[in-house]
């Protein structure tokens, strides 16, 4: 088995992994280096793994260094140790890292809405303790999005802290699907109907397979930001974990103002840019901002 890895500069990282993902949608590797960089990694046998000329495009001018190495044949259970269960409570997560300095306005709460999400890969143990938890299967190996990456994790608590504030009763649209697990834990915490909207075509499947497997109520469609337009906007709130340049461009794009949003991918010096867009555009006002290492996520309403 073949390792092949790149390794980018980590201003980057985010625009180069975004094309890594088209390259290798199944999933890549990422590891945080000490020394500025990142380095993403598939795997595969000879002649599965991406030609290097695609690679070096895909990096661009954040390209570090290409490199290819031999892999013991368990390297699929090895893998399993990147994807660990999280638990998400509103107001903080417990694992490593994580920001706590959120203060959401609104005091309302409902029975209804769970104390905590806590999501898996299909090989872990279901949480030992169900009271008051929601438990979401997701599985890692077929489109990007597990619950793990930092920008992931601050919707999810932001999804709580919307429902501990009383805002989640309405539709929602999630904007860059990837597994679905932005979407089924909106479906989890009150939102419905729910759409899920992905122009990837094995994020749609896969999206639609791990909704199947929770059990969640939500309808996954294919959709190209670049090319297409959202309709009735106006009466839903709206998801998007997406990169800078096309959280901008939906600023631009949308005619009617969601009711809420909620934007990440964002690193933190680019958190301003993205809350001022939404605020020229469509008048949007941020409630609050989560940071998580160099990232940060923004509710905006």
């Amino acid at each position: 088995m073949i390792r092949l890895a790149i390794r980018v500069r980590r201003a980057q990282a985010e625009v180069v992994l975004a094309e890594l993902l088209e390259l290798a949608p199944s999933g890549v590797e990422e590891i945080e280096l000490d020394d500025g960089h990142v380095e993403y990694a598939v795997y595969g046998a000879p002649g599965e793994l991406p030609n290097l000329p695609d690679l070096r495009a895909a990096a661009g001018d954040a390209l570090v260094e290409i490199s290819t190495s031999e892999t013991a044949d368990d390297w699929q259970e090895r893998w399993r140790e990147f994807h660990r269960p999280i638990v998400v409570r509103a107001g903080g997560w417990e694992g490593e890292g994580g920001a706590r300095d959120v203060h959401p306005r609104g005091s309302a709460s409902r029975r209804d809405i769970p104390d905590a999400l806590y999501v898996r890969p299909p090989w872990e143990a279901p949480a030992s303790d169900g009271s008051g938890t929601s438990e979401i299967v997701i599985d890692p190996g077929r489109a990007f999005g597990t619950g793990a990456h930092a920008t992931t994790r601050m919707c999810l608590q932001l999804l709580l802290d919307l429902a501990t504030a009383g805002l989640a009763g309405g539709p929602l649209i999630d904007l860059g699907t990837g597994s679905g697990v932005l979407a089924i834990a909106a479906a989890r915490v009150g939102f419905a109907p729910v759409l899920a909207l992905d122009h990837e075509v094995e994020s749609v499947q896969a999206a639609r397979e791990n909704a199947a497997v929770n059990r969640a109520e939500i309808q996954v469609e294919r959709f190209d930001l670049r090319f297409q337009t959202l309709a009735s906007v106006g009466r839903s709130a709206l998801l998007a974990n997406l990169l800078l340049p096309l959280l901008l461009d939906l600023s631009r794009s949308i005619e009617e103002r969601p009711t809420q949003l909620i934007a990440s991918g964002l690193l933190r010096e680019q958190a301003d840019e993205a809350a001022d867009a939404f605020g020229s555009a469509l008048g949007l006002r941020e409630r609050c901002r989560l940071h998580d290492g160099e990232w940060a996520a923004l509710w905006l309403a």
